[in-house]
C-alpha cells in the first residue's frame, strides 16, 4: 500500500483549502491516518489524526475548530478540510499511515505544499 497526498496550493488567508489522500496498491487494514505538515525551518508536526475503524479523530491545538479530518473506508481515502487559513499554516503537508495496531506511523505519502498568502 502506498500513501498519496494531493490538493495543496497557494491560497489567501481566511479562505479554504481541502487535502486528500489516497491508499493505492492494496485495501489499507492499518489502525491510524494522519496529517503531519512542516514549514520551514520547523520541525515536523502533527495536524490531525483519525483512527481508521471507528473514525475517532484528534487535533492540534493551532489547528482545532479549523479543521476536519475524516475517512472513506470503502474508496481507502482520508481528507483534511481547513478553514480559515492562516499564513501560519504555511508547510509541507504530509499524509501518513500507522500499518501496525498501535500509534506509530510508518507509512508516508509524498508532501504537498500549502501556501496561505496575507
Amino acid at each position: 500500500v502506498q500513501l498519496q497526498a494531493s490538493g495543496g496550493g497557494l491560497v489567501q488567508a481566511g479562505t479554504s483549502l481541502r487535502l486528500s489522500c489516497a491508499a493505492t496498491g492494496g485495501t489499507f487494514s492499518g489502525s491510524y491516518m494522519a496529517w503531519f505538515r512542516q514549514a520551514p525551518g520547523k520541525e515536523r508536526e502533527l495536524v490531525a489524526s483519525i483512527r481508521w475503524n471507528d473514525g475517532r479523530t484528534n487535533y492540534a491545538d493551532p489547528v482545532k475548530g479549523r479543521s476536519t479530518i475524516s475517512r472513506d473506508k470503502t474508496k481507502n481515502t482520508m481528507s483534511l478540510q481547513m478553514d480559515s487559513l492562516r499564513p501560519e499554516d504555511t508547510a509541507v503537508y504530509y499524509c501518513t499511515a500507522s500499518t501496525k495496531l498501535v500509534w506509530e506511523f510508518d507509512l508516508w505519502g509524498q508532501g504537498t505544499q500549502v501556501t496561505v498568502s496575507s
